[in-house]
């Protein structure tokens, strides 16, 4: 327990008491505060549970036993993520060196797109935060690496030990058992490797979203020493390749926590950091609102999946089209139809600039969110009552708990300094992270 705190609050709560002069609004700090911080011990112990690392604590981060987390790994992965400079291997040459891992996953939008549809090879524009960016008009559906699902953010995803919306990456923990859904011949089989999540969708990424890191590329450009550096026990024969550098990008989206958020710094001690608003929608949060049985842990986020009726994308829908294995999420990898239309629970930091949510980007801002779950009235008609959860119950929220609710979410949990995670530039000097012309315009890069 944070004893310091505890004290603090019942001095401050003690001298309210006696003070005549004080109003009724005068005694809700030290009783929200209280409550909530009893509150977080009843379910989690400590309040450390709930806290990030601090961004240079590497050894606090959880890692993958088979990629340990080192600062040269983290350095070399920060700008290959980033990297425009290795999309080699695009469907048109039009897209070579325009794209990157960062092109679906931008700081400015808490590392997920700025669109419904994140676009690869075959965008253009960025815009401010990646709203911008809209298929080239010489790319088809066919030819434009488009996602048929929203792009789940990299944030936090260290507490994650499995990928995507289906989890289908990822050898390990919540996935023992699934081998017989690593197809051959299809990304899944990635997960043969043995890696956790992370490391299996940055290895298996690079040759869905057409990047490449080979010898030719790695020896011949810029790349090489940070390699040498970052992976000094690999023979040289086996360094330079997309094992390596998905290892590396893993090791740095590890990094990548939202630990300046307000909620992270009252866990710390800082009473003020949130609002008195805020801390009534935390006591909502992790009570009535129940939002803590799926977000959990210091993510906010969790390995269970749930069908909560939410909307795929729509027939209207930006690009391409969803194939029915997406829209039966976990019961698409795994064929079970028992996981049918259940997905993975996602992050709550840094939503507040993100203006698609659910999985089918179905909803528009976090209020919304709030009062789909608080009625608990399925949107989509494909999925049956009998897959729908039993945690989606109405929570007969009202609408200052609503309010209180949805500033804690969009506030509380909003980490405003992403951008430590972007490098100033690459080695390559090119531009990030879209660098086709019309992107370099709106992005003030030559």
């Amino acid at each position: 327990m944070n004893y310091k705190k505890t004290t603090l609050g019942l001095l401050v709560w003690l001298t309210a008491l006696t003070s005549c002069s004080k109003t009724e609004n005068d005694f809700s700090h030290p009783i929200v505060e209280n409550e909530l911080e009893t509150r977080l011990i009843q379910l989690y112990g400590s309040l450390n549970e709930l806290q990030f690392p601090d961004g240079s604590a590497l050894e606090e981060i959880p890692a993958d036993p088979k990629n340990a987390i080192t600062p040269e790994k983290v350095f070399l992965g920060k700008f290959l993520f980033h990297e425009t400079g290795i999309s080699l291997n695009p469907k048109k040459a039009e897209g070579t060196n325009t794209f990157s891992c960062a092109s679906c996953h931008q700081a400015r939008a808490g590392f997920q797109s700025g669109l419904k549809q994140g676009i690869g090879e075959g965008g253009v524009g960025f815009g401010t935060f990646g709203e911008g960016r809209a298929m080239s008009p010489i790319y088809t559906d066919s030819t434009v690496d488009v996602q048929p699902i929203r792009s789940p953010s990299i944030l936090n995803t260290a507490y994650q030990d499995v990928m995507l919306w289906n989890g289908q990456f990822g050898a390990t923990k919540t996935n023992e058992g699934t081998e017989g859904s690593w197809t051959v011949g299809t990304p899944k089989e990635s997960n043969a490797l043995g890696y956790e999540g992370l490391e299996t969708q940055a290895i298996a990424g690079m040759d869905v979203h057409r990047l490449k890191c080979d010898p030719e590329m790695i020896l011949s450009g810029p790349y090489k020493s940070l390699f040498d550096k970052a992976f000094p026990n690999i023979p040289t024969d086996s360094r330079y390749t997309k094992i390596y550098a998905g290892l590396a990008i893993a090791a740095f989206e590890r990094t990548v926590l939202a630990n300046q958020a307000p909620f992270q710094r009252w866990l710390r001690g800082m009473e003020s950091a949130l609002t008195e608003e805020e801390k009534q929608g935390a006591l909502i949060f992790f009570g009535k609102g129940e939002c803590y049985l799926c977000h959990s842990g210091p993510g906010l986020n969790g390995m269970a999946f749930h069908a909560l009726g939410m909307n795929d994308f729509e027939e209207n829908q930006v690009l391409g089209l969803v194939d029915e294995a997406t829209k039966k999420g976990r019961g698409g990898f795994t064929n079970d139809p028992a996981d049918n239309y259940k997905f993975k629970t996602p992050t709550l930091y840094n939503l507040k600039q993100v203006h698609f949510l659910g999985h089918g980007g179905s909803f528009s801002s976090i209020e919304e969110v709030i009062r789909y779950k608080n009625l608990a009235k399925s949107q989509n008609t494909n999925v049956p009552d009998e897959r729908i959860s039993d945690l989606f119950h109405p929570l007969n929220l009202e609408e200052n708990e609503i309010a209180q609710l949805t500033a804690f979410i969009e506030n509380g949990l909003y980490d405003n300094n992403l951008a430590r995670y972007v490098p100033e530039s690459l080695p390559t000097g090119n531009c990030f992270p879209d660098a086709d012309e019309k992107a370099s315009q709106d992005l003030g890069c030559k």
